[in-house]
């Protein structure tokens, strides 16, 4: 029997009890949804080497790992909130992807702002979630988004209405546990911004230090004209979990998107990020930081379309290794036919503090359109010494100086984080708890002034 088999037996033993046991039914178009997904996942199979996207990634930490599934939410909440973001926010709480009313918040939700678990929309409002969910995130994508669709019993499903301006940040907080039995969960995130709407919305993935749990999420967001979305992505997972997951984003006309992609734990790691531009106007900035020592594996993969003319995109990714641990990027930027005027930037930079550290990036340009501004490029590099040395002069100790200079290294796509509590756990991760708050700017100018 091959390993997806057994995968796919093992989950639709342990997933048949729990909705036997469910109050109400499931749609019939949920079903039909999930028979599609597991069919489509059953016939892909789990990744191997051999399938070009997944050549440099091995999943089977995931495909011979043998997952439960979480019967309950039951989770500290002093440990919740030494864990979650200290944010004046708008929250979903999940724990081991099984919804939380105890740790969320979404008390005074202004007018024209929907936000609630999937399982209660499915429930209450099952078609209008039905025409958007796998709209853009489709069972043929990967494997792993099929199987998503086969077994995703909760998420969220958050609607911006035309005009909305949500002040407070929406949180998605999604705990793992140290479980006696590792679990899986397969969370979906819908998110629909009507007509000049703006909010701030963050996902956050973060686990016990012993927990060693495999989360597969799928994530959509919808964009309607003059749309403006800033989404963070923060993913702090213990060093035993792995974790995969897939955004795509649509963007209608004079839309903005600003993703942030940052990943500071893991043991397996992969995401896939996939945008497109349809109208004249649209606008996507993609920041991602990847943090990674051990053995830690980060795999990055980016995918962005641009359908129409008139249309901007500009991606900056950091890379930091250390220790043995690997890290992947690819990114692809594809200019359609009779995308005339529109302007794309892809960069990938990395640092290696270990000689055992690797990378393997692969920036793309598929252009079909002669009227364009498109550039790309990669680089790999290591600390430079002079500089480490110059700030050690200046009383800094050898580790603290190191930091500094990594922290300086990321801190083109840091410089863009508008929140200062997601900036600060960056800082915690890659540089360790300094002494007192430096000027990076003005340590990199004397190190660099000392070299001259």
């Amino acid at each position: 029997m091959s390993a997806t088999r057994t995968f796919l037996n093992r989950l639709e033993e342990r997933i048949a009890g729990r909705r036997e046991s469910a109050a109400t039914p499931e749609p019939s178009w949920v079903a039909a949804r999930r028979q599609a997904g597991t069919a489509r996942f059953e016939a892909l199979g789990f990744p191997t080497k051999r399938d070009e996207a997944w050549k440099y990634t091995d999943v089977r930490r995931i495909s011979e790992g043998d997952f439960a599934l979480a019967q309950n939410a039951d989770f500290s909440p002093a440990t919740a909130a030494t864990l979650g973001l200290p944010l004046d926010a708008i929250r979903l709480s999940f724990v081991d992807g099984v919804f939380s009313a105890k740790l969320s918040d979404m008390a005074d939700l202004p007018a024209g702002l929907g936000v609630e678990p999937l399982s209660s929309a499915m429930n209450t409002n099952h078609e209008a979630v039905g025409g958007s969910l796998g709209r853009l995130a489709g069972v043929e994508f990967s494997p792993f988004t099929a199987l998503n669709t086969a077994f995703a019993d909760e998420g969220a499903v958050i609607r911006i209405g035309s005009g909305v301006v949500v002040e407070k940040p929406i949180v998605l907080q999604f705990y793992s546990r140290a479980n006696a039995q590792p679990v899986m969960s397969h969370p979906r995130v819908l998110i629909e911004a009507g007509a000049r709407s703006q909010a701030t919305i963050i996902e956050h993935y973060v686990g016990e230090a012993e927990a060693a749990n495999f989360t597969n999420v799928v994530s959509e967001v919808l964009l309607e004209r003059g749309a403006i979305l800033s989404h963070y992505i923060l993913q702090e997972g213990s060093l035993q979990d792995a974790h995969v997951a897939s955004l795509h984003i649509d963007q209608g006309r004079d839309s903005r998107f600003t993703s942030f992609n940052i990943n500071l734990g893991g043991a397996l790691v992969r995401n896939d990020l996939v945008a497109d531009l349809n109208a004249e106007g649209a606008e996507a900035n993609y920041f991602g930081l990847f943090f990674a020592q051990g053995r830690q594996h980060v795999d990055n993969h980016t995918l962005v379309n641009h359908n129409a003319p008139h249309t901007f995109s500009n991606e900056n990714y950091k890379g930091i290794l250390g220790d043995r641990a690997r890290g992947v990027f690819n990114g692809k930027v594809i200019v359609k036919r009779d995308s005339q005027k529109i302007e794309a930037h892809q960069s990938n930079a990395n640092l290696l503090l270990s000689d055992r550290a690797e990378i393997d990036t692969k920036p793309e340009l598929e252009i079909y359109a002669d009227d364009v501004k498109c550039s790309h490029g990669a680089t790999t590099g290591q600390l430079d010494e002079e500089a480490v040395f110059a700030l050690r002069t200046r009383g800094i100790d050898e580790q603290t100086a190191r930091g500094l200079l990594t922290l300086a290294f990321a801190g083109e796509v840091m410089d863009m984080v508008a929140l200062d509590t997601v900036a600060e756990r960056v800082e915690r991760a890659v540089a360790g708890k300094l002494p007192e708050r430096f000027n990076l700017g003005d340590l990199v100018d004397v190190a660099t002034a000392d070299q001259a």
